[in-house]
């Protein structure tokens, strides 16, 4: 990402959301990982897919990213129940994340309005 990693906008889905409390992630370790993949230490999926591990190793978060201006925690699940996302969903990710870049300052408001997108990590932006 060109200029500061810090500067990008981190969000995720409401979905997410309810499936990071059950694993008892804190939303800290979620904007240090965003951190980390801005900067490159994360799977390079393809697509603006990327797959960042979380919880001292025992979880797998899927980001999208829309050209590295925001990042958008997707999708979670712990390693012992899968080892990785098939082709078919990866297909669907890079689709959705396609499909994101496309989403203008307007429409991404009403997702945060309409508590499908939850923003964080606003205290760690400049």
């Amino acid at each position: 990402m060109a200029g500061n990693p810090l500067a990008s906008r981190v969000f995720m889905t409401a979905w997410f959301s309810k499936a990071v409390r059950k694993a008892l992630i804190a939303e800290s370790e979620l904007c240090h990982a965003a951190h980390q993949a801005a900067l490159g230490q994360a799977d390079d999926l393809g697509g603006g897919v990327f797959k960042k591990r979380l919880n001292k190793n025992e979880y797998r978060a899927i980001i999208l990213t829309k050209g590295r201006d925001f990042w958008i925690y997707e999708y979670l699940f712990a390693k012992k129940d899968l080892e990785n996302i098939d082709k078919a969903e990866l297909k669907a990710f890079r689709m959705l994340a396609k499909s994101y870049a496309t989403l203008t300052q307007r429409q991404i408001e009403l997702l945060l309005v309409e508590k499908d997108w939850i923003e964080i990590c606003k205290e760690t932006r400049p």
